[in-house]
């Protein structure tokens, strides 16, 4: 027994760069990943740890002492930066309780596609990250592995079922049939969006506006792109901050070029457990062959529909304004601007394109990320810095981002499983959803037949 703690106590001192690839390797080998490409898939997931740290000191070098120096000229109450959700996958998946998780997450679909109380196939698995970071920094906190991976499971839960009730809304609006996107960062818009666009459509006048920019994007689309919204960006934030034109400089070329290196360094995460996925993939099709099922796809499949891009571009530029009169928020947005697609992604389906309510929605929707985000940064920057990722900007500065805890559905479930008396707590948050759940899975149904006797199925819109 001491002989593999000692092993294991080894992994963890040699950091998730050589950890990592290990726990790929393993996951891959129990799938049935041949052994030389799920070696591959391992190696390449630590090449982009790697690298993701790399352009991350590229962030806190440049962007840090400006930001920092911006919110002390001006009394910005911004100490919290935005790193975006690549970095916070990276963290995910370097965390050494990450195996356990996926497990957990993994075998719940598949008690629940054979109890039939989901009809979601989840194969992305490197999207489970969104619903592991909730096991992760539950644990962190608490020291409990069992309060860990019950908030994961609690996780998974959640998102099968909101993926199966907004299944509806992907088919009859992005036109994609048996698909669902359980990707947290788009489903848990869902849980502002969807009464809040109950709301409005009772309110008069504005439930009569609706309108479409669907060609906004050919006016809009140069400043949409992720280097050129990094050098606007960076080049403002030197600018707010005092600096010289060389320095402005400076800092908007790095901006850019992060925003750009991100996303090529998180694609080699994406790239490494493709293989992974393909063959969870064929591990859950030998257990439940003949059924029709929801294939469970990353949310980007939809991110580029004309509507999405349009209400990011418009919501983009506003939440920067929104962060900074926002009363208790203290994120400042940044890496994770390029991907307010995903989060407004079935917002657009819900509302069906009209942009008056995108935008409203899109907005309230950031306004509750970015709270959330700010009341969960410390420990997330503690977190990241436990794992070998010292995001640190300065003295007093923290991390964050549009994914992990500052997510609504991530956000309530950390809280409910970390604050207070959990026992108390939990309870109270299964006898709600159970609540949500009995309407979407019964009441709701059987409305819908009396009104359309001819579409009886369970899986529509929310």
């Amino acid at each position: 027994m001491e002989l593999i703690y000692n092993v294991f106590q080894t992994l963890l001192n040699a950091g998730p760069t050589v950890l990592l690839p290990l726990i790929i390797l393993g996951v891959g080998l129990v799938f049935g990943v041949k052994p030389a490409k799920a070696f591959r898939s391992g190696l390449t997931v630590g090449i982009g740890f790697a690298g993701i740290k790399l352009v991350i000191n590229l962030l806190s070098g440049s962007l840090g002492p400006a930001a920092k120096a911006m919110v002390e000229r001006w009394g910005f109450s911004l100490d919290v930066l935005d790193v975006g959700w690549g970095t916070i996958a990276a963290v995910t998946w370097a965390s050494p309780i990450i195996p356990i998780l996926i497990f957990a997450i993994l075998a719940i679909n598949i008690i629940m596609l054979i109890l039939k109380k989901t009809n979601t196939l989840d194969v992305d698995i490197w999207n489970y990250h969104h619903m592991a970071i909730v096991g992760v920094m539950t644990y962190f906190v608490t020291g409990n592995i069992f309060l860990g991976v019950g908030a994961s499971i609690a996780m998974a839960i959640v998102t099968f079922k909101l993926s199966d009730w907004s299944a509806g809304m992907v088919e009859d609006y992005f036109g994609l049939p048996g698909v669902s996107l359980p990707t947290v960062s788009a489903l848990s818009s869902l849980i502002v969006a969807v009464p809040l666009n109950w709301l409005l459509d009772k309110v008069p006048g504005v439930n009569k506006i609706n309108f479409s920019l669907k060609d906004a994007k050919k006016y809009l689309g140069f400043f949409g792109e992720p280097m050129i919204m990094g050098l606007i960006l960076g080049g403002v934030i030197g600018a707010l901050a005092g600096y010289d034109f060389t320095n402005i400089a400076n800092v908007a070329v790095n901006m850019a070029a992060v925003l750009v290196l991100i996303p090529k360094m998180t694609s080699l995460f994406m790239e490494g457990l493709m293989p992974i996925s393909e063959g969870a993939k064929k591990f859950a099709k030998k257990k439940f062959k003949g059924r029709d099922l929801f294939i469970g796809l990353d949310a980007a499949v939809v991110s580029g529909n004309p509507d999405v891009i349009t209400t990011s571009l418009i919501v983009i530029p506003l939440t920067i304004l929104l962060a900074v009169v926002l009363p208790g928020n203290r994120m400042l947005p940044f890496a994770d601007l390029a991907v307010v697609p995903f989060r407004v992604a079935l917002v657009v389906a819900l509302t069906r394109g009209n942009l008056f309510k995108n935008v409203v929605i899109g907005l309230c929707t950031t306004a509750a990320i970015l709270l959330a985000g700010t009341v969960t940064a410390p420990v997330l920057t503690d977190l990241a810095s436990s794992v070998g990722i010292d995001l640190s900007l300065a003295a007093g500065a923290l991390i964050s981002s549009f994914a992990a805890t500052s997510l609504t559905q991530s956000f309530i479930i950390f809280m409910a499983f970390t604050v207070g008396n959990p026992i108390i707590n939990i309870p109270l948050l299964i006898i709600g959803f159970a609540v949500i759940w009995y309407y979407m899975d019964v009441i709701k149904p059987k409305k819908d037949a009396k009104k359309n006797p001819e579409n009886n199925e369970v899986g529509q819109s929310a």
